[in-house]
């Protein structure tokens, strides 16, 4: 369908690549081909629209064979309007100018047109054909007819469409004839399935069989397998405490041995140690003797020094008291006194003793120097 748009009493239409369109006004073609686009006037133009793809027709008709059997065929057919201006001119393809929309049905025209064609000729081939031949090789036979039958039937170019393929779907007979022609089928296959089940059911008892002999066989065997295998255990039991006992014996040998040696070494090696530690004992003594000897010649010569210095000092001292006057040996009395008497946290001195003092500062003053 074309896509109609109105402007102001104007008409655009934009068709498809698919769609061949054809304007007319005043009986002139101004515009033919797919896929147009064009402004016209509503009351002025004639418009046609003709689809040029592929299409699929579908149609199912009913046919009598030659054994007056009904059957239903079901076919399909592809054609194309190969000449748009000349199926314009025998069908109606216009088209509403502001819709779009076709003004009558000349799809479904074309449609009855195929298929009362095609259904002619199913008719006229299944006719001559039995329902068994028909049902077999009918579908080959129906779809040729029926495609060489529009290949010449001259309508359709006259119409201009082709016919571009022709394919019968499937060719049915009534529901009851087909199940009476299954039924012969059916039972043979019912048949091949019974006897298929019993030759299975045989074989599965000789395979039961067999197994349950191979079984037998195998428990059989195991059997006489399980009484080698406790012959042999108790062999390889036997065995195995004899070479135990004899390892044992060894092993206890060779441990013996070993603590021999053990002891031998560990008396060798007490007494290296013994002589080891009288001997580093005898070191440490001498050496602890030859230390006190130093340390007491040290002490004696320190003890001496120390005499001698103080003995120098006292002398010194002595020497120094000796050249000075008796007023200053009497303050350095005083000095002395002073630094060994206690702490003195405060003194009270009374009006008598200050008058003493200052009695004697006075007199101090007054002596001639």
């Amino acid at each position: 369908m074309a896509d109609i748009t109105r402007r102001l009493g104007w008409r655009h239409l934009r068709g498809a690549p698919t769609a061949h369109i054809r304007h007319h006004r005043d009986g002139k073609l101004l515009h033919d081909g797919p896929g147009l686009s064009f402004w016209f006037r509503a009351l002025t133009a004639a418009l046609s629209e003709v689809p040029v793809d592929d299409r699929e027709l579908a149609m199912t008709f009913h046919a009598r064979t030659s054994d007056f059997q009904d059957v239903a065929v079901q076919a399909t057919v592809t054609y194309r309007i190969g000449d748009p201006a000349l199926a314009a001119a025998r069908l109606d393809f216009s088209v509403d100018p502001d819709t779009g929309v076709w003004r009558g049905a000349p799809l479904e025209q074309l449609g009855t047109l195929l298929t009362e064609t095609a259904q002619q000729h199913a008719l006229d081939v299944l006719a001559r054909t039995s329902l068994s031949s028909a049902l077999v090789d009918g579908v080959t036979a129906v779809r040729e007819r029926v495609a060489a039958g529009l290949a010449a039937e001259p309508r359709l170019p006259a119409t201009g469409i082709e016919v571009v393929a022709v394919r019968v779907v499937a060719l049915r007979p009534e529901p009851e004839v087909e199940r009476a022609l299954r039924t012969p089928a059916r039972e043979q296959i019912q048949q091949e399935a019974d006897r298929a089940t019993y030759e299975r059911r045989a074989v599965a008892v000789e395979r039961e069989r067999a197994i349950a002999e191979n079984e037998l066989a195998s428990q059989i065997e195991l059997a006489r397998r399980e009484e080698q295998l406790v012959e042999q255990r108790g062999t390889n039991a036997r065995r195995e405490a004899e070479e135990h006992a004899a390892a044992d014996a060894v092993r206890a040998e060779a441990e013996a041995a070993r603590t021999v040696r053990l002891a031998e070494a560990e008396a060798t090696r007490s007494v290296r140690l013994a002589d080891a530690e009288a001997q580093r004992t005898e070191r440490l003594a001498q050496a602890e003797a030859a230390k006190a000897v130093r340390l007491a010649r040290a002490e004696a010569e320190a003890a001496r020094e120390v005499g001698e210095a103080r003995a120098q000092a006292q002398a010194a001292w002595l020497r120094v008291h000796g050249e000075v006057d008796v007023a200053t040996l009497h303050a350095l009395t005083g000095t002395r006194l002073a630094e060994n008497l206690p702490r003195i946290d405060s003194v009270t001195v009374s009006p008598d003793v200050l008058t003493g003092l200052l009695a004697r500062l006075g007199a101090s003053a007054g002596e001639p120097a």
